[in-house]
Formats: C-alpha cells, structure tokens, sequence
C-alpha cells in the first residue's frame, strides 16, 4: 500500500469539525466537490460520471476499498453511469479533515 492508503487509526487522532473558513480553503483544493446539506447532516460531496455500469461498480468497489482501509465510508448513491460520494463525520456533527483525506484518495481514483 502507498502511503495515502495506510490504515489511519482515528480514534487516536484528535478530530474536531472544520470551521466554514477551513471548509471553504479545503474545498479549493479538490476540483468538483461541493458542500452540501446544513447542520448535523453538512457534507462533501462529488457526481462522478462513467460510460457505463461496469465501470461505475469498478469505481464504486475502489471507493468501498479506500473506505474499509481508511474506516470512514462515505454515503454512496450508485446509477448506471455514475456514482455521487458524499462524506461527513458523524461523531464530529458535521465536516473534518478525516473527510477531505478521503475524498483527495477517492479523487486520485480517476485522476
């Protein structure tokens, strides 16, 4: 495995809920993520568009990979040519940097 796919230990790390500056500064780095929802239930979240079913799931099982290595799974919504990964971290109620390390790893999957 690469660094980025380390299992990271998140209990061990400090994890706190990003302010909407520190959101705002993260979402500029990764192309086509957008903040949505409010509240408790804000999130990141990007469509990712394929030309058919197969590659979506081959998408879509790299994404459910990252996630089990990571242990932080994003919510997918999965279609015949493409898949929307909306993250969040429950225990924080609302965005942390745990989020956008996932969503960079996820990015790298098409990039």
């Amino acid at each position: 495995m690469t660094d980025t796919l380390k299992k990271k230990d998140w209990s061990a790390l400090a994890r706190r809920s990003l302010t909407a500056t520190e959101i705002v500064a993260n979402l500029a780095k990764i192309e086509g993520w957008k903040l949505t929802g409010n509240g408790s239930s804000v999130a990141i979240e990007k469509t990712f568009s394929f030309k058919n079913y197969y590659q979506t799931m081959a998408f879509v099982n790299a994404v459910a990979f990252i996630a089990h290595v990571q242990d932080h799974h994003p919510d997918l919504s999965v279609h015949y040519g493409r898949c929307v990964v909306r993250f969040n971290t429950h225990d924080v109620g609302g965005i942390s940097v745990t989020d956008f390390d996932c969503a960079t790893q996820v990015e790298a999957l098409v990039t």
